[in-house]
């Protein structure tokens, strides 16, 4: 029997849609709308849902009463007035009934997003047995997204909900943006929320939007793997299932749990699915940011060579999709890891710094903190410190160094290249020599490089290349880096070849 093509699926699903809005008798709120909630400071609060068509739905908040109607369709929506950080209050929504969320505050909201090495609960975190007896802080608010994907964009989450911070909650909660919340409580004084959206080896299309995708023609190739899916939803199922029963197996024994690399077949991760179904519910909920780790899934050789275009239409969808400005996207340079030949973790690496291009970003570099063994280093609390450094800065606007050494540009002197860097502050060689440099000549041929610290630049040469124009440094998969600055923030790797 032949399946229902997209089309006619996505339009049963508006006939059941439309057709189930008169169905409504009580006002609902989207599942991100709950109690224990944080709401950001100094924007409009919006506030939306579900009723009766026609029906008056009316809000109170902080004082403050606003009414309005459902539309044919049920939907309703408002705004309420920007306020400054406090609470906790209580918001109340009343029309054929009253909801009532208790013990909602208002401060920063973040977005936690990515594949495993943000998904990586703080029980598993090298820190955790000195950190999770004391995770209580009722200003910290952490959100779980349930894991879901869908062919078209979604209205609402699946079962999730707010709670404040506890050794219980947070131990199953992304150690990174745990530690994240953390310190920009304590530094900036203010509630924070933190909602983590994220789903182990993942690849970053699955989390753009069709729209932003489809109008760019030089990412056609993102969808040649989605043309290929047949039987998804049944296959999707079939593979849940098999991974639940994998991870419990695990851990009933006590073992690590099992990870499932990409594969074509796998639904999910097919251009927009976690887009739809995992990130267009929140984008209505204003936020102060974005922090982002991810990229491992994208450095098969088929798919490295798009990360930079798919990574900035990511970021630009994303700040278009909320509507709230150019918030800052904060996010992890790949660390070290001995991944094996057909993935180029240096070329992912080199793509993330290049996305810096864009304004209101910053990058937490992490080549030194890594495990060459293990793609999942667990030490989260330097990578999540080093995210909180770069929004203290960009966000927050404390004048503090935020970056390590950000490669400028290179200029001839004889035999010998400048290499010119912004954060260089303080250049030092920490822990060995200064390593992973390399030269190469007009034929781009590259060889290793004697570095020598030269105030805030460095000065490179190479027996092997007379007239050298070009310079990179880490140019591997696990290198050996040990150029930092000032601040004690690692130099990020890069090629100064286009």
């Amino acid at each position: 029997m032949s399946r229902p093509s997209v089309a006619l699926r996505l339009f049963i699903a508006f006939l059941l849609t439309f057709s189930a809005a008169g169905a409504y008798a009580d006002v609902t709120l989207p599942k991100v709308l709950a109690s224990h909630m944080v709401i950001q400071r100094d924007l409009p609060v919006h506030l939306w849902g579900m009723a009766s068509p026609g029906e008056t739905v009316s809000v109170s908040f902080r004082g403050e009463s606003k009414e309005t109607k459902a539309n044919d369709l049920g939907q309703w929506s408002l705004y309420l007035t920007p306020g400054s950080a406090g609470g906790p209050f209580t918001l109340t929504v009343k029309g054929a009934n009253t909801l009532t969320l208790e013990d909602v505050l208002v401060g920063d909201v973040w977005i936690a997003g990515g594949q495993s090495n943000m998904e990586f609960e703080m029980r598993k975190a090298s820190t955790a047995a000195a950190d999770l007896p004391t995770a209580t802080n009722p200003r910290i608010r952490l959100m779980i997204v349930d894991k879901a994907f869908s062919d078209y964009p979604r209205t609402d989450l699946t079962g999730t909900s707010w709670t404040a911070s506890t050794p219980e909650s947070a131990k199953e909660f992304s150690a990174v943006a745990w530690y994240f919340a953390r310190e920009i409580e304590q530094r900036e004084h203010v509630p924070v929320g933190v909602i983590d959206s994220t789903w182990g080896g993942t690849i970053a299309e699955a989390w753009t939007s069709l729209t932003a995708l489809g109008e760019d023609a030089a990412l056609a190739p993102v969808f040649s793997a989605r043309g290929h899916m047949t039987d998804r939803e049944a296959t999707a199922q079939l593979e849940d299932k098999f991974r639940a029963q994998q991870i419990n197996d695990a851990r009933a024994q006590g073992k690590p749990e099992p990870q499932f690399p990409w594969h074509p077949s796998l639904v999910m991760w097919a251009p927009s699915m976690l887009y739809n179904a995992m990130i267009a519910p929140l984008t209505p909920f204003p936020i102060r940011g974005v922090i982002w780790y991810q990229g491992e899934s994208n450095s098969a050789l088929e798919r490295y060579p798009l990360y930079e275009r798919i990574f900035r239409t990511l970021i630009e969808d994303w700040r278009h999709q909320w509507q709230v400005g150019d918030f800052p996207f904060l996010y992890v340079q790949l660390a070290n890891f001995k991944s094996g030949p057909a993935e180029q973790y240096h070329q992912i690496r080199e793509a993330q710094r290049r996305t810096l291009a864009l304004r209101n970003t910053a990058m937490a570099v992490t080549i030194d903190i890594g495990n060459p063994n293990d793609v999942h280093p667990t030490d989260k609390l330097t990578v999540g410190h080093r995210l909180a450094v770069a929004a203290r800065a960009v966000t927050y606007g404390e004048s503090l160094e935020y970056s390590g050494p950000l490669f400028r540009q290179v200029t001839p002197e004889g035999h010998q290249l400048r290499v010119w860097f912004d954060h260089a502050n303080g250049l030092q060689a920490k822990g060995g020599d200064l390593t992973g440099f390399e030269v190469a000549g007009t034929d781009g041929q590259f060889a290793p490089a004697q570095a020598i610290i030269d105030g805030n630049t460095l000065l490179l040469n190479s027996p092997a290349v007379p007239a050298p124009v070009a310079a990179r440094y880490g140019w591997a998969n696990s290198p050996d880096c040990h150029l930092y600055n000032a601040a004690d923030l690692p130099a990020s790797p890069f090629t100064s070849m286009k």
